[in-house]
């Protein structure tokens, strides 16, 4: 592990035992997280994005479970600590910003009750200390008249005020790590703009790491360093994110930077990838994007390992976009 990286997973594998068989949701996931970087995790709904950033925090709920692979935060390896160790640096060490913000927020509690509970149960500060950095990390997600609005109930706030809220309680503790869970997908695009910026500024002044989990590209080729893509639960491509969004790779990623309106011609129909991501429980054999890949051949039906085509940018596929045909083979 370089001594540079906040985290790095290796071979992840998080699998949900239902009654309809085993769902293998992240298969073999492997990226580095380095001190002050942006990894961006991209792709659709159901690729797994979510329940990777779940298993670093070690919030995935029965029947799921990880059963392999490696999750080291400064060498030290997550999946083999206890309840309470995790809990010591969760909100502390790690944070996460969750998609909805209610499952930050308690509804009945006043947000400076939570906030200041959320300092004081990491640090021993007076509640006036307390009190003070809540409210200047209110300020600093862009929400007017602080003081009033810590005396607030979450009800009294919209849905972006309150997920500003949820924002500012998981950068309470300037965690080393934050996974952001598509935090500003209900937000409007100038509040977003404001978000992204301060948290690149968190990232850049403070060392802070962070996972940005979403479907939006523009999100992630303003703000992150790194890219992964996923489909069907496996990182299919990633590298930095000027190369992975300029010269793609795999057809996925091409496939979904095409799909992108901004891309089209006026007049022209959307393009998009045809049929439908896999069921997770029944994977076709070989690569899972075979059967939607129009460059897909005879060699696709073996499963394809991930592998550098580039330098620093990898991709898990036998016949790559934009490469010379005897790297392709």
């Amino acid at each position: 592990m370089s001594a540079a990286a906040t985290l790095e997973v290796r071979n992840l594998r998080t699998h949900f035992f239902t009654r309809a068989g085993v769902v293998k949701a992240v298969d073999d996931v492997s990226f580095t997280v380095e001190r002050g970087k942006v990894l961006g995790l991209v792709g659709e709904s159901g690729s797994g994005k979510t329940v990777t950033g779940f298993s670093v925090l070690g919030l995935v709920d029965s029947p799921g479970r990880i059963v392999g692979g490696e999750i080291l935060f400064h060498g030290r390896d997550l999946t083999k600590m206890s309840e309470r160790e995790m809990r010591d640096l969760r909100g502390n060490r790690i944070a996460m910003i969750f998609q909805d913000p209610m499952m930050t927020l308690n509804p009945v509690l006043r947000v400076d009750t939570q906030m200041i509970e959320t300092v004081l149960a990491h640090k021993k500060v007076s509640r006036e200390e307390a009190r003070q950095r809540a409210r200047d990390t209110l300020g600093m997600v862009g929400i007017p008249s602080p003081d009033e609005r810590l005396m607030s109930y979450p009800h009294q706030f919209s849905g972006g005020m309150r997920q500003r809220v949820a924002i500012a309680i998981a950068l309470l503790h300037e965690p080393e790590l934050i996974v952001a869970d598509e935090p500003t997908t209900a937000l409007d695009v100038t509040i977003q703009g404001q978000i992204l910026a301060e948290v690149q500024k968190l990232a850049s002044t403070t060392g802070t790491s962070l996972i940005w989990i979403t479907h939006d590209l523009s999100v992630v080729a303003g703000l992150a360093d790194d890219v992964a893509v996923m489909y069907a639960g496996r990182v299919v491509e990633k590298g930095p994110v000027s190369q992975v969004l300029d010269v793609p790779l795999h057809p996925y990623t091409a496939g979904l930077i095409g799909s992108v309106p901004s891309r089209n011609k006026r007049g022209e129909p959307l393009r998009q990838i045809p049929g439908m991501t896999p069921s997770l429980l029944n994977l076709p054999p070989g690569c899972a994007f075979r059967t939607r890949c129009p460059r897909a051949a005879d060699v696709c039906l073996t499963e394809p390992g991930i592998r550098e085509l580039q330098p620093g940018h990898e991709a898990r596929c036998f016949i790559p976009m934009n490469t010379p045909t005897e790297q392709a083979a």
